[in-house]
């Protein structure tokens, strides 16, 4: 429940936000090269984000499928923070395989972590998955006036991303980096 104050905060917020949807999977990778859509790599967490974003009135400017790779997810990103978007959201690479360094990639460029985010998600986390919201290093943080946020790769981990935490404060971070959306 949100108090008056933290809707009235909220109330300037409007417009659509712009967002870059990007799948991190090197399984997937191998399988459908660097597929435009998540419909072109079956992947199912990549239709969840592009249907919830649509859904909510915002705009999916770009999905991009890249392996778990650190040079190419820092390049990749490295070209989305060039890009007119407002919101960067990665899917994939957040556990703690030596294969998942989505966060090592990312983590170092940001110039404010948003540490309330991944202690939110974990804790909202806890409800479906139980103790093993401790392998997941979902994060989210600010960079160049834009926000990225990591996240698992399950479609239920996206789903109450989306869903709980990034769609309702999305525009709310905007509008403190100073961006309104």
């Amino acid at each position: 429940m949100q108090s008056s104050t933290s809707l009235s905060h909220k109330q300037d917020i409007k417009g659509n936000i712009r967002f870059a949807l990007i799948t991190v999977s090197t399984s997937r990778f191998n399988k459908y090269g660097s597929a435009r859509s998540p419909q072109e790599a079956e992947d199912v967490s990549g239709n969840l984000m592009c249907s919830l974003v649509k859904e909510s009135g915002h705009e999916v400017v770009s999905y991009s499928l890249v392996p778990d790779n650190e040079i190419d997810i820092k390049d990749l990103i490295s070209r989305m923070l060039d890009e007119d978007v407002n919101v960067i959201v990665t899917s994939g690479g957040t556990g703690l395989s030596p294969d998942d360094v989505t966060i090592e990639a990312i983590a170092p460029i940001f110039h404010k972590e948003i540490q309330g985010f991944g202690e939110y998600f974990r804790y909202l986390s806890i409800g479906q998955i139980g103790s093993s919201v401790v392998l997941t290093r979902a994060c989210a943080g600010i960079v160049n006036n834009k926000v990225i946020f990591c996240l698992p790769g399950s479609p239920n981990a996206v789903k109450l991303a989306f869903s709980e935490i990034i769609l309702p404060e999305a525009g709310h971070i905007l509008k403190h980096v100073g961006r309104t959306a």
